[in-house]
C-alpha cells in the first residue's frame, strides 16, 4: 500500500457545507474531507488483536509528517524523511494522527494482523453536518 493520509471523516448524512468537500460513500456511510482545522485536532487509536511485524504488514510511518498539514505524497521527499516500522504486540496499542503519512506492505508470512482502528474527535460539526457515530461524554 503506498504512503497516505486519512483525510475523510463519517458523517450521517450529506450536506454542503463550506470547506467541506471531495464527498464520497464508504461502507454505506458518507465520507467526506473537512478543513485541515478539523483533522489536525482528531487521533485514531489501533488496537492489535495480534501482533504486528514487519513481516506481516505492520504500520510504517513517517516521522513527524502530521505536523506538515495536508500534504501531496508525489511532493514528498523521501531522501529527507525517517520512517518508522510500528511492530506492535498482540494487545498492544497505537495512537496516531490522521494527518501521518502512514503505510502498510502485503504479509510475507502470512500471518493475520487484526486490528480494531477507532478515531475521535473532541469536534461539534458545523451547519447541521453530524459525526456518524457520536457518545458526548458530560463532566458530572
Amino acid at each position: 500500500m503506498a504512503y497516505h493520509q486519512d483525510l475523510t471523516i463519517s458523517v450521517d448524512q450529506k450536506i454542503e457545507v463550506k470547506n467541506f468537500e471531495n464527498w464520497t460513500v464508504k461502507q454505506n456511510q458518507f465520507a467526506v474531507q473537512p478543513p485541515k482545522e478539523v483533522l489536525e485536532k482528531n487521533f485514531t487509536i489501533r488496537i492489535h488483536l495480534d501482533k504486528t511485524t514487519k513481516e506481516n504488514g505492520a504500520l510504517k510511518v513517517i516521522n513527524n509528517s502530521h505536523s506538515k498539514g495536508i500534504f501531496r505524497v508525489e511532493n514528498m521527499d523521501f531522501a529527507n524523511e525517517n520512517e518508522t516500522i510500528c511492530e506492535v504486540e498482540q494487545g498492544g496499542i497505537m495512537i496516531m494522527k490522521p494527518l501521518l503519512f502512514h503505510a502498510s506492505n502485503k504479509t510475507t508470512n502470512n500471518e493475520r494482523r487484526r486490528v480494531i482502528h477507532i478515531e475521535f474527535s473532541n469536534q461539534q460539526l458545523p451547519s447541521g453536518l453530524e459525526w456518524s457515530e457520536k457518545t458526548i461524554f458530560q463532566n458530572n
